[in-house]
């Protein structure tokens, strides 16, 4: 006859044994592994709060050293603007007193070339030689040969008939050669006709030339009043070796040449 067993007691109480070492094993794991959890979930907020606190203070030093350097800084700054604006002040008042320097020698510089101006006029003033004016000898001697531009006149050395320009009064070697009149040294040239020849302006358009001279005494630009020694009678070029040592004294106005000895002195 078929009958269901009952299972024993023995066998029953093993198996509740199991699920209940089953369960509590089970709740021990359970308590270790959360016990673990918030271990680990305290250690990972310790050390977020950790990171947290050593950054805020790495913040609150950085902020601190830019405030320290900030404030060391703002007096060099201040310093420095400060030599900035005194630099500034000194080239200013630097360029003040040079402009003011440069101004009175500027003015005195105005004043002397107005001075000068002034002595060149005066002495220009002078120099106004006009028709009725006189001339005095340049060398004391006779006229070889005389001025003569509407005929031609013989050269004994040059053996030939030439229009001559100029007077030509004999003097013997050394002897002084005096300016006519007043005038300003206008030129010193070397001539193969004439030799050293010094060409004084006298005004209004009149110049005089001293040829065949040595030893001049005068020198470009100077101002000469009559008589004044400007050179001696040298030896004569190759153009008048025949007629000897003399003076050739030539006289233009406005460039042409004009007779001397229409203003001569007797």
């Amino acid at each position: 006859m078929n009958k269901r067993q009952k299972p024993s007691k023995s066998r029953r109480g093993a198996g509740i044994t199991l699920a209940v070492c089953f369960v509590a094993a089970a709740v021990m794991v359970g308590t270790y592994t959360l016990r673990n959890y918030q271990e680990a979930k305290q250690q990972e907020q310790a050390l977020a709060e950790e990171n947290a606190d050593t950054k805020e203070k790495e913040s609150q030093e950085e902020a601190g050293s830019s405030l320290v350097i900030n404030t060391e800084e703002d007096p060099a700054d201040g310093a420095a603007a400060g030599e900035d604006q005194g630099s500034a002040a000194q080239g200013a008042a630097g360029e003040a007193a040079e402009g003011q320097t440069g101004g009175a020698g500027t003015s005195q510089g105005t004043a002397s070339g107005a001075s000068a101006s002034s002595q060149t006029a005066g002495s220009a003033g002078n120099v106004s030689f006009n028709g009725e004016s006189i001339l005095l000898w340049p060398v004391d001697g006779n006229v070889i040969m005389n001025y003569s531009m509407d005929k031609t006149v013989y050269f004994s050395t040059l053996d030939q008939y030439k229009y001559n320009p100029a007077l030509i009064i004999s003097g013997a070697e050394g002897d002084q050669v005096i300016s006519s009149t007043t005038g300003i040294v206008k030129s010193i040239d070397e001539n193969a006709q004439t030799g050293t020849t010094v060409n004084i302006d006298i005004g209004n358009g009149y110049e005089l030339f001293y040829g065949q001279l040595k030893d001049v005494t005068v020198s470009t630009g100077d101002y000469v009043e009559a008589k004044t020694v400007i050179g001696y009678v040298a030896q004569p070029t190759k153009y008048y070796s025949v007629e000897g040592c003399n003076v050739y004294f030539e006289m233009r106005k406005d460039g042409q040449p004009v007779n001397p000895m229409d203003y001569m002195a007797d």
